[in-house]
This record gives C-alpha cells, sequence and structure tokens, in this order.
C-alpha cells in the first residue's frame, strides 16, 4: 500500500515539504484536547465544599 502511495504522490506531484507539513499538522492536531478522565465523577463530587457554604449563606 504504501507503493502504491508513493507513487500517486510523484504522479501528483506533491513534494517532500508538503508530506512534512501534513505530519506535523496530524501531530499537532491529532492529540486529544482534554482528558476525559475528569468527567468520570459525578458533578456533585468535583464542587468544592466551600462554593457551597458560601451559597448557604447569601
Amino acid at each position: 500500500m504504501n507503493a502504491i502511495q508513493a507513487w500517486f504522490e510523484r504522479i501528483a506531484g506533491i513534494t517532500q515539504e508538503e508530506r512534512e507539513r501534513l505530519a506535523f499538522a496530524r501531530e499537532l492536531y491529532g492529540r486529544p484536547s482534554f482528558d476525559p478522565a475528569a468527567f468520570e465523577k459525578p458533578a456533585c463530587w468535583r464542587r468544592r465544599t466551600g462554593a457551597l457554604r458560601w451559597r448557604r449563606m447569601a
């Protein structure tokens, strides 16, 4: 499959610089942007107790 891709790139005129840019973009934007593990706990368990105490006083 890589040989077919290499032949296509030669025929289409894709340069090494373009391949490097594409690889960099995949590396940069391919990473997950946030950690979903923080959302595994319910919101009431993630809240600080001080915030709830202030609300009760108001």
